[in-house]
């Protein structure tokens, strides 16, 4: 291994959210968080020179996106990780991917139209359907054996209802960390382009991958350019989302332009943050070996906590993930309510672990743990979980 991810870095005092606000999610304070999806890993040495070099600049003046270098650094990125090429006309600058989905949904649907998405599903999906007062069409995922699979007969009849106008993909899936094979995503689209549905597809894990599995992206299986979109950004691959950033690739050039309207016009977002462009060009431009890197430490960190759990017969299952650093732990054969689990956790083994139901109903008997982290903290977290469940074992 080139890099190492095993230095610790203590992030307290740096308004982190995961650190420094965990009493706001957890209710007590001075846990070790394992929660938010960030990871602990200080940002590619390549990237930190670059960002170095442009603040010894000392102006930070507005800052344009739409340029050669930004869109050519993504074009390099997707024709060697992902054999896609990329026409740089689709491609366009947003503040989050969330804001991306947010504003594509406003502009294909009105009110009380319906959004379909694969559940359980990252909590965020959830708030932002709602608020935007759409209705959510929730597509259950079905799980055999720790793996989970799109059931298509479902996702059809909810396709088809009269109001379905887009499927919100998550591509690879956050929790479950199910990288979409090529037969799938085919399915997907054929789907949607028999009832006319857009796919919006928020890609943002598409780099953490494990091998041997591959992510593809959406729109290299489309059908018809026109009815696809993938939001994305490189913040969460090189941990840089404080640095504020991310992009699309719209192909449909009506939607595109509709969308940077909106994005310079009626929301006033188009200069982005000097130090997200710096970072992302940089780290698409020279940091593959760094990603590869780190893949190879988060599965291990995997098999760690596979292994872990089985050995101390803790009544908890891993099946290690196709992607993400995001352990989705079963705890549905404990005799213990998720709520008793919980509190379990935080005020007996003082580590902050997401509930499943965070991510819906279908999420209910799950944990959702970040492991991308240096092993030492995963060592202490893991023995807080044990401390934990023999708590309850002996007090039950």
């Amino acid at each position: 291994m080139t890099y190492s991810f095993d230095r610790i870095t203590d992030r307290t005092g740096t308004y982190c959210t995961q650190w420094d606000y965990i009493e706001d999610r957890f209710g007590e304070a001075k846990l070790l968080p394992f929660s938010i999806s960030d990871t602990d890993f200080q940002t590619p040495p390549e990237v930190m020179n670059a960002l170095t070099k442009r603040l010894e600049h000392g102006i930070f003046g507005y800052t344009r996106w739409n340029h050669k270098e930004f869109k050519a650094s993504i074009q390099k990125w997707y024709r060697e990780r992902f054999s896609t090429e990329l026409d740089e006309d689709w491609i366009v600058y947003s503040p989050s991917v969330i804001y991306t989905i947010a504003k594509i949904i406003e502009m294909l649907t009105d009110k009380e139209d319906h959004i379909v998405i694969q559940t359980p599903a990252y909590d965020a999906f959830f708030k932002m359907i709602t608020d935007n007062n759409r209705q959510i069409s929730r597509n259950p995922l079905l799980e055999a054996d720790g793996k989970y699979v799109i059931d298509f007969a479902d996702l059809e009849k909810r396709l088809a209802h009269p109001k379905a106008k887009v499927l919100l993909l998550c591509s690879p899936h956050n929790p479950t960390g199910r990288v979409w094979t090529a037969t799938e995503l085919e399915q997907l689209v054929s789907l949607c382009q028999k009832y006319h549905v857009y796919i919006i597809s928020d890609e943002i894990h598409m780099d953490i991958v494990m091998q041997p599995n591959k992510h593809i992206p959406i729109i290299s299986k489309a059908m018809n350019l026109q009815n696809v979109c993938i939001c994305t950004s490189a913040s969460k691959t090189f941990n840089t989302p404080g640095l504020i950033g991310s992009y699309a690739i719209i192909p449909g050039e009506t939607i595109k332009d509709e969308f940077l309207l909106t994005l310079k016009n009626k929301d006033g977002l188009s200069s982005t943050s000097i130090l997200g462009l710096t970072a992302t060009i940089e780290a698409y431009q020279s940091c593959g070996s760094w990603v590869d890197d780190m893949n190879d430490y988060i599965k291990e960190n995997l098999t760690l906590t596979k292994e872990f759990l089985e050995m101390n017969q803790l009544g908890m299952n891993l099946q290690i993930p196709e992607a993400t650093y995001l352990a989705w732990i079963n705890t549905k054969k404990l005799p213990y309510s998720p709520e008793q689990i919980q509190q379990a956790l935080i005020h007996e083994g003082k580590v902050a672990i997401m509930a499943g139901e965070t991510y819906g109903a279908d999420g209910r008997g799950y944990l959702r743990m970040n492991l991308g982290c240096p092993r030492p903290k995963l060592t202490d977290g893991l023995n807080r979980i044990k401390q934990a469940i023999h708590y309850l074992n002996n007090n039950s």
